[in-house]
């Protein structure tokens, strides 16, 4: 549909108007850059701590889930190194689940609802690289291992070998340096 002031010819007829669109167009693309650019700071400063039930452990991680703090109390001097081992992971994980809020929330508060489809993609993907610990993780249907493939018959087994029996071998001659029986 065309009509007065609708189509790239009008914008062609008035270079003023052309500017100022194209003025206002990359003003909000730069507008938008720099929101980005402030969340983006914000998240890379995020530091997220938990620790462990007794106090033993803490861990700091950042919004990329690398760890950045491990402090440990006095209790720690107590624990067999496997449940110290257990304890670092757990707390580490408790750390790494609270990111994707985290990021949320300062999305949100940076960008409003600007591009709710890369917003979800990418809060979809920290909630699956660091998952909650606490929460039990969904039933895995259990895995049966696959059917052994069907033997070819063996000439050496003879058609009257039962099934499963191993093929015979052949002689191997005692002055035979290497002992391959094929």
């Amino acid at each position: 549909m065309t009509g007065p002031n609708n189509g790239l010819g009008d914008l062609i007829r008035d270079p003023d108007e052309a500017i100022r669109r194209m003025d206002d167009w990359a003003a909000g693309f730069a507008a938008k850059a720099e929101r980005y650019q402030a969340a983006q700071e914000e998240t890379e400063r995020l530091r997220l701590t938990a620790s462990s039930g007794d106090g033993a452990v803490s861990v700091t991680v950042g919004a990329d889930g690398t760890v950045t703090d491990l402090t440990f109390s006095n209790k720690i001097k107590s624990f067999p190194l496997d449940e110290l081992s257990r304890t670092i992971l757990t707390t580490m994980r408790r750390a790494q689940s609270g990111i994707a809020e985290k990021v949320a929330g300062v999305m949100s508060e940076r960008l409003g609802d600007e591009d709710r489809e890369t917003r979800t993609l990418l809060l979809d993907n920290l909630r699956g690289r660091f998952p909650d610990p606490d929460e039990p993780d969904e039933p895995q249907p259990p895995v049966e291992p696959p059917p052994a493939p069907p033997q070819p018959p063996s000439p050496a087994g003879g058609a009257g070998a039962p099934p499963g029996a191993s093929p015979r071998r052949r002689a191997t001659d005692p002055d035979e340096q290497d002992n391959n029986p094929w």
